[in-house]
């Protein structure tokens, strides 16, 4: 995929930036640059590969992050922490009106 100088032209409309005739040739470079950059990495075959928590660990594994198991530590301490409150409602906090 590439773009054209219109797209750019387009784009910067829609952003509502102010793009002059060579930063607009400017920004179409860096642009297309980067749909390269993905094209290539798209046409890698990564079948096999497994997926990294961190890429560091593909060089370094003893530096890779140490992930834990996604579980409850802590119990529900609602109705303790909201016995202080001036007022609650169903497990909410209420607060004054501020805007009219």
């Amino acid at each position: 995929m590439s773009l054209t100088l219109d797209d750019v032209t387009r784009i910067a409309k829609l952003a509502k930036l102010n793009i002059s005739g060579p930063e607009a040739d400017s920004t179409l470079e860096k642009l297309n640059g980067i749909f390269s950059l993905a094209e290539q990495l798209k046409a890698i075959d990564t079948t096999g590969v497994a997926p990294l928590s961190h890429p560091i660990a593909a060089l370094l594994p003893e530096l890779a992050l140490r992930l834990r198991e996604d579980v409850v530590t802590e119990s529900n301490q609602r109705a303790a922490y909201q016995q202080p409150a001036p007022a609650t409602q169903d497990g909410l906090y209420l607060v004054p009106q501020v805007i009219e």
